[in-house]
């Protein structure tokens, strides 16, 4: 195996692929990422059995060949060459010679035979999307991802795919994120799957820097995301999702309309001296104010009151002050309304300028 390619064509796509190879592995092949050279065509494929991300890029190639290498050491090595250094690699005697410049290094490698490939079932039917929006959709929903519940179903996304939309959806018991993307009306209806959180992690990072359209196709036990010269795979969790529309509160009579930077800035500084542990934040709704209070252990409390656009009676409600900092980092418009209906109910909390988007935020015991 022989080629040779410039060190800016080769770069992005072995971040990508090396991105996917965990660190500390069990298995030492684990962490080499698989080379195939056909003609003039560099296959590069990482793994950690879970995701699967594959990259091709052209080099000039001759004597077809594949083999595995150290992810990270292949990847140090190209980062620090020159820019636009041209890259030679030579497979000689089960060792992976690097020559650039006046460069030269040697690499253990693997047999290319023991690399593990991800069993996917080939999917039937596929969906378009637009990169960016599929990006902006997972952002929206994946800080509600449940990590390492026993419950594991919860440590993943549902993304569902209806007749003309694309939906995600997120929690982990305590909290709910929901939000939908419009797509053209089509025959195909992928049906509902649960993408677990190191590939919901990654399609994020992948699409981070695409900007047309991907194809996202759905088999049996895994999800495939195809981009140009892209492909990711993640194994879907085997699980059932709760019921989400049970879970929104469709019964709240109170409604706020508040300024997001105003609350959060106000969020912020009051859950200074919340608990620690428990991070419990007591807001209480009155006319025309938000009064934010907290206190700890330590005999330290603080509260500010927030001018918001409410006329109702008065109740107070205790919140995980994290919980609702986290939907309003992720609110594009310049206001949130929240709906509540009393001091036991989950509180809604919505974006004004996207109805598709729903946040759901349990109440907390003070």
């Amino acid at each position: 195996m022989k080629f040779e390619i410039n060190r800016e064509i080769l770069l992005k796509p072995l971040q990508q692929v090396a991105g996917v190879v965990e660190r500390r592995q069990t298995l030492p092949i684990l962490s080499n990422i698989l080379m195939q050279l056909d003609g003039n065509k560099l296959s590069l494929t990482g793994t950690d059995l879970e995701v699967e991300m594959v990259a091709v890029v052209d080099v000039v190639g001759s004597d077809a060949g594949e083999i595995t290498v150290p992810a990270r050491k292949f990847l140090d090595i190209c980062r620090e060459l020159p820019d636009n250094a041209a890259i030679e690699v030579t497979l000689n005697d089960q060792r992976l010679e690097i020559r650039s410049g006046r460069f030269r290094s040697h690499l253990s490698t693997l047999a290319a035979a023991d690399f593990p490939v991800v069993d996917k079932t080939e999917s039937q039917e596929s969906a378009e999307v637009d990169a960016q929006s599929l990006k902006q959709l997972l952002e929206l929903t994946g800080f509600a991802m449940a990590q390492q519940d026993v419950r594991y179903f919860l440590n993943g996304m549902l993304i569902e795919h209806g007749d003309g939309y694309l939906r995600s959806v997120a929690t982990d018991g305590h909290r709910l994120a929901m939000n939908s993307l419009s797509l053209g009306q089509g025959e195909v209806n992928l049906g509902q799957v649960i993408v677990p959180r190191k590939g919901v992690l990654e399609l994020q990072r992948v699409l981070a820097d695409l900007e047309d359209n991907v194809s996202i196709s759905i088999g049996a036990s895994h999800l495939c995301l195809q981009a140009g010269s892209y492909r990711l795979t993640t194994k879907l969790i085997d699980g059932r999702f709760p019921d989400y529309e049970r879970v929104i509160p469709r019964n709240g009579d109170k409604h706020i309309l508040a300024n997001k930077m105003d609350l959060r800035k106000a969020l912020n500084r009051t859950a200074i001296l919340s608990n620690e542990k428990f991070r419990g934040i007591r807001v209480q709704f009155s006319n025309g104010v938000i009064q934010l209070s907290a206190n700890n252990p330590e005999q330290e409390d603080a509260e500010e009151t927030v001018l918001v656009n409410y006329t109702g009676p008065d109740l107070e409600i205790g919140f995980n002050v994290g919980y609702l900092l986290d939907v309003l980092n992720v609110v594009r418009s310049d206001e949130v309304k929240i709906t509540v209906f009393d001091e036991n109910s989950s509180a809604l909390l919505e974006d004004p300028a996207s109805e598709n988007a729903l946040y759901v935020i349990m109440p907390m015991k003070l």
